[in-house]
């Protein structure tokens, strides 16, 4: 398993110096790297370097890639044209071929995400530094696993308990008819396996993004306020994923205030603003990833004894919040982010006696 490590912020330059000098300390520390970025000309520009959409090597221990969506979807759709064979008699994509297929909005993330998570499961790496756009739309690609989960969790469900989801499940006059009409391997087992496999991987997705030790993201900034701003903002927005935020890297010449004041309890390491092919300066100036994202506030902390929900939201306040609970879940609005909460058996079913901030946390009680 890799450490995975992306950072967040308007500047795309300073973002992408930042990246480019973490894997290279990563890789002069010992560990295999690979830094991988979207296909954008920043990236090569200031590794001065043409990059391929497979992994090249630029140095020891560190190797690059560029995802380049419709090359990822071309070779993820022979995998999907494998499942759907598995479950339909008479597949109906077969005659479709990867190279014909058009990116939509929103595949990018999702294709992105899968690749990631395949250049994990490899083995091949011990950390993946992502150079994303830093965003909103990193934090949505991030919180993929947890979105599709509660997909997938209700709208199973609610199949199972209708009508015709119980007469498919579980009658055995109506599966041999849709088999036979229909052309589709469609049972119980068959219905829940599709399912499960699709658990299974997002699952690893949410143990993988609820641990800093796997995956953690810092913050971007100058001291133009509009920047700090900006970044505070996606630091609240991140914790709605249960994305933890290791700390900030200040890009700052000398007469620049320092920012330890915003962004407390976070610590802020101050790195100075360097010339293309420079980074020496910037690799000594960073800081300890895995240490620091260890020590940084757990974005959700459930706590059964005082039947409480305790959530990170730096950035906003009570007017900002809005909470809706439904059966055994809670979901918390903030900004432009949900966040769906499953409870624990011992607090499903208790309703929300209560609601403060405190210290930037919002603090849930039942």
């Amino acid at each position: 398993m890799s450490m995975i490590l992306t950072f967040l912020g308007n500047s795309g330059v300073a973002r992408t110096k930042i990246a480019i000098a973490a894997a290279k300390l990563l890789a002069s520390q010992g560990k295999r790297v690979l830094l991988a970025g979207l296909a954008e000309p920043i990236l090569p520009l200031l590794l001065e370097k043409t990059l391929t959409p497979d992994p090249q090597q630029i140095a020891p221990n560190l190797e690059v890639v560029q995802f380049q969506s419709s090359i990822l979807l071309e070779r993820n759709w022979e995998e999907v044209k494998k499942l759907e064979a598995q479950y339909l008699r008479t597949p109906i994509i077969k005659e479709v071929y990867g190279q014909e297929l058009v990116v939509l909005p929103g595949m990018d993330s999702a294709l992105a995400l899968n690749a990631i998570r395949e250049y994990d499961a490899s083995g091949k790496y011990d950390a993946i530094v992502y150079n994303g756009t830093g965003d909103s739309f990193t934090l949505r690609m991030l919180g993929l696993p947890e979105s599709l989960s509660w997909y997938v969790r209700r709208f199973r469900q609610l199949f199972v308990n209708s009508d015709l989801g119980k007469n498919i499940t579980e009658s055995p006059l109506i599966q041999p008819l849709i088999s036979s009409f229909f052309n589709v391997n469609w049972t119980a087992d068959n219905f829940a396996q599709p399912t499960n496999q699709v658990n299974n991987f997002l699952d690893k997705g949410k143990e993988a993004l609820a641990d800093p030790k796997r995956i953690s993201a810092f913050l971007v900034t100058t001291a133009d306020p509009l920047e700090v701003a900006n970044v505070r903002y996606l630091w609240g927005s991140a914790q709605q994923i249960g994305l933890t935020i290791g700390g900030v890297i200040q890009v700052s010449s000398p007469t620049d205030t320092n920012l330890s004041d915003e962004f407390t309890p976070l610590p802020v390491s101050v790195v100075p603003e360097t010339a293309q092919g420079n980074w020496q300066p910037l690799i000594d100036a960073l800081p300890n990833f895995v240490e620091q994202a260890v020590q940084a506030p757990t974005p959700i902390t459930i706590d059964i004894h005082n039947r409480q929900v305790r959530l990170f939201l730096p950035g906003f306040d009570k007017k900002q919040v809005k909470l809706t609970q439904v059966g055994p879940e809670v979901t918390v609005e903030a900004g432009d982010q949900r966040r769906n909460i499953f409870l624990p058996p011992a607090l499903s079913g208790r309703p929300i006696t209560g609601a403060k901030f405190q210290n930037n946390y919002l603090i849930i009680s039942f």
